[in-house]
């Protein structure tokens, strides 16, 4: 890359994360999250409205595209590592039974209906370039079905109720349900790349994302947990940080080589974190201060940046497909609430809250829109559908708050532990 063209893209690259510190401060600011702001800013900046960066001679292309594209990229890994460290010492032996209905009904029956529903409809209006109908369905049963850990995590940080229970259970069914939908999601990349290849290259596709999901989710975790206090890991004990790294770049690395899932892969990664360890604590925090202070929020700068609301946009598409996606998951998690025993109300509450789609609703359409499974109009539909359930989440969760009223009836509060480790890795 020429130095000029080495100049250009760091101002790019400072517009970018200027603006999406400055709105994410602002929305944060108006008890919204930190996300939506984040979001607004690459549209602002982008080809949707002000088109700031063509006053600084257009957007990057090629070199500096390639450069903002590892940006990009680590943002989007980090976030989902991240996310995966963020998932320890959420389940109590109390919550077992509730968090098991509200992710058996509030996911499984969403998934299950978004896949009757597509299998009787043409998706062609949604289909991407490489016209696979079975990857496409798959999508769409995740997108109706996911629900956000970063994302209603902040709000519940920014909400002060991250020690409460219905924290817990919320974030205790998004991770039951992330585990499992990343998986899915791994297949319909691996499905989606495999045009033209024969059924058994499919199958042992298939094999290798499952072997790798099983391994990472049950062996990996005890292996590495033996390594991270060994006396031979001299790494661990004076580079706790950069460990975390390798650890991460060891996942995606080996799902890069088995053409598994990059983002399934990190998400795996940050499950296998230590969080009772201090020095483990400490790095995460190192990293999340620099994911999130300069990574993160340009991913999803980038991702703002990349839609294009005139011309990529379908006001039916994003309509219908928001109405069925809401009433689908609202309905399920209030039906799977009232079996575990909650009244009408705490399901309201629980059903809004798991219907933000966040993050992972923007990991899902950028996967899928990379892969060729969708195009750019029901790209954008997902990008709005997560940000719109998750500005609709954090509003009715301060609105329930401020008229004082509580968000379950019996508010049972964690131990002292618990509300100061999940705090920590919130921060």
């Amino acid at each position: 890359m020429a130095e000029h063209a080495v100049g250009s893209f760091f101002l790019f690259v400072l517009i970018l994360l200027a603006s999406s510190h400055v709105l994410g401060d602002l929305f944060a600011r108006l008890h919204q999250p930190r996300v939506i702001g984040e979001i607004l800013a690459g549209v602002l900046v982008g080809p949707s409205l002000f088109k700031v960066s063509a006053g600084f001679g257009g957007a990057p292309a090629g070199a500096e595209k390639a450069a903002l594209d590892i940006i990009y990229w680590l943002g989007l890994l980090f976030l989902m590592f991240l996310s995966g460290a963020e998932t320890k010492g959420l389940f109590n032996r109390e919550d077992r039974k509730e968090v098991g209905w509200l992710a058996v009904v509030g996911t499984c029956l969403p998934f299950a209906i978004a896949l009757a529903l597509g299998s009787r409809l043409s998706l062609d209006s949604m289909m991407g370039i490489v016209q696979r109908r079975v990857p496409l369905l798959l999508v769409v049963g995740i997108a109706v079905a996911v629900t956000s850990i970063p994302v209603i995590s902040r709000i519940f940080f920014d909400l002060k109720i991250l020690h409460t229970r219905f924290a817990r259970l919320v974030l205790g069914v998004a991770v039951m349900e992330d585990i499992g939908l990343w998986a899915v999601l791994a297949i319909a990349t691996a499905l989606a790349q495999s045009q033209g290849v024969p059924a058994s290259l499919i199958a042992r596709q298939i094999a290798f994302t499952l072997i790798y999901f099983v391994l990472g989710l049950t062996v990996m975790p005890r292996l590495l947990g033996r390594a991270h206090e060994a006396t031979w890991n001299g790494f661990a004990k004076n580079s706790p940080t950069a460990y975390l790294l390798l650890i991460l770049f060891a996942y995606v690395g080996l799902a890069a080589a088995l053409k598994i899932n990059l983002v399934f892969a990190a998400f795996l990664a940050g499950l296998v974190i230590p969080h009772r360890l201090p020095r483990f604590v400490e790095a995460v925090n190192s990293v999340k201060g620099m994911a999130f202070g300069y990574f993160i929020p340009i991913y999803f700068a980038l991702v703002g940046y990349k839609l294009d609301l005139g011309k990529d946009f379908s006001w039916s598409m994003l309509a219908s497909f928001l109405v069925i996606a809401c009433v689908i998951k609202l309905l399920s998690v209030m039906m799977g609430a009232r079996l575990a025993g909650f009244n009408l109300s705490d399901s309201i509450n629980l059903a809004v809250a798991t219907n933000a789609r966040g993050g992972p609703g923007i990991v899902l359409a950028s996967v899928a829109y990379e892969a060729g499974i969708i195009n750019a109009p029901f790209y954008t539909t997902l990008i709005l559908l997560a940000v719109l359930t998750s500005q609709l989440a954090g509003a009715w969760l301060d609105f329930v708050l401020r008229r004082g009223r509580p968000l379950l009836s019996e508010q049972i509060p964690a131990n002292a532990a618990e509300a100061a480790d999940v705090n920590v890795l919130a921060a």
